[in-house]
């Protein structure tokens, strides 16, 4: 069970240390207030507006917007030396209080093992003429 939860947890924690890690574009293209394109991995398509010749007095319908969203770019690594002792007992004391928590108490006693059950000699439901129905 302990190992399983492990796995699970450095599992969880390295996925959110990939995630945290990833930066990613979102672009958007709009004709007048309507989504036409929306790409996450390179340039949008538009909807074909600016390819035409459109006098300059008109006003263009078309926009884009770009969202860049960005990831951690390094890593910050925090030693055990970089505490300082008040830290270091807190670290402590957290860690043998989980461990503890853990800790599967199994006796060996088996008192009853060799024992019989009682001889009863009386049938005391018949004797009472108490029965279930």
């Amino acid at each position: 069970m302990k190992n399983l939860l492990f796995k699970i947890t450095s599992f969880i924690l390295a996925l959110l240390v990939l995630f945290s890690t990833f930066s990613f574009t979102v672009e958007k293209h709009y004709c007048g207030d309507f989504l036409v394109d929306v790409s996450f991995t390179g340039n949008s398509k538009g909807c074909g507006m600016e390819l035409k010749n459109i006098p300059v007095k008109k006003k263009k319908c078309c926009k884009d917007e770009v969202h860049h969203i960005k990831g951690q770019n390094e890593l910050q690594q925090v030693s055990i030396a970089n505490f300082n002792i008040e830290e270091q007992q807190v670290l402590v004391a957290f860690y043998i209080s989980y461990n503890d928590l853990f800790v599967e108490n199994q006796s060996n006693k088996s008192t009853y093992k060799d024992f019989s059950p009682p001889d009863i000699p009386l049938d005391y439901q018949v004797l009472y003429q108490t029965f279930l129905i």
